[in-house]
């Protein structure tokens, strides 16, 4: 299983909720096992940079490949970016079997 895992700061606080409503999107897209968009508590002492976050499950390569060439993956970047600082994102195999 691939987990990722980004996260968005945005360039004016106002525009938070505007980021994870656009972000929200890519729930449309099929090929996740799970999918979650979620606004940062920032109750951690030491960084409270991330605004928003992305977080999914998919069955492999194939299937995090599919959902980034979606159509609805490239709206949501043309809807996203303008309003966004920062993005990083993070995958990683995940050997965890529930």
């Amino acid at each position: 299983m691939i987990r990722h895992i980004v996260f968005f700061s945005a360039r004016d606080e106002a525009d938070v909720e505007r980021i994870a409503e656009g972000l929200r999107m890519l729930a449309d897209i099929p090929h996740s096992d799970f999918f979650e968009v979620g606004i940062n508590r920032k109750v951690d002492q030491i960084g409270t940079e991330v605004d928003v976050i992305v977080y999914a499950e998919f069955r492999d390569e194939a299937a995090l490949a599919a959902y980034k060439a979606d159509p609805i993956y490239e709206a949501c970047t043309a809807r996203v970016r303008p309003l966004r600082e920062m993005r990083i994102a993070a995958d990683f195999v995940s050997r965890k079997t529930d």
